[in-house]
């Protein structure tokens, strides 16, 4: 073999035009030979890389020798691969060893290894997989694309964060061959992408100090109608000063890319703002009073529905002082805004004030469009395990698609203070039943009707127990408590319960009315192991048929999300709830 290797090597390097024909046939016979070794050079290492990829994918594997904890997922991998392939690995191995597993094998915690942002799973293991193969897999589909059947995913924000986070690993991690590639590919996003989509590329490109990315995702967002607070909101100062002074520079030589901006109106907008930043609602209605600048005119509601506490936009809602429809600069209503923030319970407070989802942006978009391109499909199919809240993303668009089908519903009739008092205890009994149960099927669901009114305190199953009620025994004198305050505080957590039980039936109508119809027949004797045994037989059975019930309402309401099946989870928590009735 040594041979072979000095002739070919020794022969490459003769001359055509000093060989007899002879040596030319031999000079023929040489440079097939030495076509032949790349060929060779290309199979072998392509056999190496299919090899370390199956060491990679076999997660059974023996020889793994450390694992790294992504997202709350193990993943094993071999220290010797990534210490030759990435520098920073070599010093983290080197330097330090980890906390031990249960077979005493070094653990590692991506968060501990990033200093800000971060690296999800799908796109560490496809980091990973080029680290040992030197191939770059395809962007999985499921974190890589949105859940809007009309968008082309060329510049989505699923598409975006995971070519962000690829950019973001490869840059941590010092593979600078992946840096150079991501970087291309974030530079091709800039200019298709909606301009609040920019804001991630932006940020990623100045942590990873990629000047040319930053230059351009500065120059897009400058020319942008995107106004100066969600810039400095969103993006370090230094970053959000230099795009303001691109605002500044002259667009041509007689124009002045400048608006004219009153000083004082935007010191006054700017400390309602800050208000709303430290929750503190009262200070806004003085400032209010204090100037002639209104929430509409600071935009007051777009902010709170972008940056503040839930229950601060609802407070900020109650003092009816704001166009809740209102259009700013970029032609967004807050209902738009808060579609971007996908806060569930920010876009129902809004939808319960009257927002209007069918409103449109300047390029055509509904909040339920925005949200949908915002949501990665592995969020929107994800199933829901046994106590597990739903996704946000996906109880937003669920929110916002029912609002656009739903038909104008009646607001059920306020009730007054002329209830008597036992009459009070029965409806209240009545609606913390109802809500327990409805907590027990729906969490996700339930949560956010609960918290848009207010109604938290209702611990599950409250009233099942005739002994409990409103913070405990709603039936409880307490001595230093008048009649009156009595009243007054009974008849509040009334409309608070009542309140929920509308958002329920306003976006969940048909499991509305299963439970209302297993309230009304079953609730007063539907303790399953009380009775005689044939008794106890026949509420088993009723309790089956309820069972079945729930679940085609689920998938009723359910019925235009084709993609996801919850009646397994629905299903588990039904059992849940029997267990709950076995034990009372």
């Amino acid at each position: 073999m040594a041979n072979f290797s000095d002739a070919s090597s020794s022969l490459s390097f003769t001359s055509s035009s000093h060989v007899s024909n002879g040596s030319i046939s031999q000079n023929i016979s040489t440079s097939s030979v030495s076509e032949a070794r790349p060929s060779l050079e290309v199979i072998s290492l392509s056999k190496l890389s299919s090899n370390l990829e199956q060491l990679f994918i076999d997660s059974s594997s023996y020889y793994s020798d450390a694992e790294i904890v992504v997202e709350g997922n193990p993943v094993r991998i071999h220290r010797c691969i990534l210490a030759a392939r990435s520098r920073f690995f070599h010093e983290l191995f080197k330097q330090e060893k980890g906390s031990l597993d249960k077979e005493g094998k070094p653990k590692y915690c991506m968060t501990d290894l990033l200093p800000y942002g971060n690296v999800g799973y799908e796109a560490f293991l496809v980091f990973l997989n080029y680290l040992y193969t030197g191939k770059l897999m395809p962007s999985p589909i499921e974190v890589s694309t949105c859940v809007d059947t009309s968008c082309a995913h060329d510049a989505c924000r699923p598409a975006i964060n995971f070519a962000v986070e690829m950019l973001y690993a490869s840059s941590i991690f010092q593979v600078p061959e992946l840096v150079s590639l991501f970087q291309r590919r974030l530079v091709n996003f800039v200019d298709k992408a909606h301009v609040e989509d920019v804001i991630p590329i932006l940020l990623v490109a100045f942590h990873c100090q990629s000047n040319q990315l930053v230059a351009q995702c500065a120059d897009r967002i400058a020319r942008s109608d995107l106004d100066n607070i969600w810039i400095e909101k969103e993006l370090p100062y230094e970053v959000s000063e230099n795009i303001k002074f691109l605002r500044k520079m002259p667009v041509s030589d007689d124009e002045q890319n400048v608006e004219a901006v009153d000083p004082m109106r935007e010191k006054r907008i700017r400390r309602i703002h800050k208000a709303l930043d430290s929750d503190d609602v009262e200070l806004v209605k003085l400032l209010l009073t204090e100037s002639e600048v209104t929430l509409d005119d600071a935009y007051a509601l777009h902010y709170a529905a972008a940056y503040c506490d839930p229950k601060v936009v609802s407070e900020v809602l109650g003092l009816s002082l704001a166009d809740v429809n209102l259009k700013n600069s970029q032609g967004y209503t807050v209902l738009h805004i808060a579609a971007m923030r996908r806060e569930p319970a920010v876009i129902v407070s809004l939808l319960a004030k009257g927002a209007s989802a069918l409103e449109s942006t300047l390029d055509g978009r509904s909040a339920v469009s925005i949200c949908r391109r915002l949501t990665r499909l592995k969020d929107y199919i994800a199933k829901i395990e046994q106590g597990q809240e739903a996704n946000k993303d996906r109880l937003c668009i669920d929110v916002l698609e029912r609002e656009m089908r739903r038909n104008p519903m009646a607001v059920d009739a306020s009730l007054t203070s002329h209830s008597t008092s036992d009459d009070l205890h029965m409806k209240l009994l009545y609606l913390e039943n109802r809500v327990a149960f409805a907590r027990l099927l729906f969490p996700s669901e339930a949560k956010v009707a609960m918290h848009i009114a207010n109604a938290e305190k209702t611990s599950q199953f409250a009233g099942f127990s005739a002994s409990k009620g409103v913070n405990g025994n709603f039936r409880e004198v307490d001595l230093n408590e008048t009649p009156m305050i009595q009243k007054k505080r009974l008849l509040s957590r009334l409309e608070e319960l009542n309140k929920t039980v509308e958002m329920g039936r306003r976006y969940f109508p048909s499991c509305s009315e299963v439970l209302d119809k297993f309230m009304e027949d079953d609730l007063p004797d539907f303790y399953l192991e009380k009775g005689s045994t044939d008794e106890q037989r026949i509420k088993r059975m009723r309790f089956m048929e309820l069972k079945e019930e729930v679940l085609k309402a689920f998938n009723k309401d359910k019925a235009e999300r084709p993609v996801l099946s919850s009646s397994s989870s629905t299903s588990s928590l039904i059992e849940r709830a029997s267990n709950r009735l076995r034990k009372s």
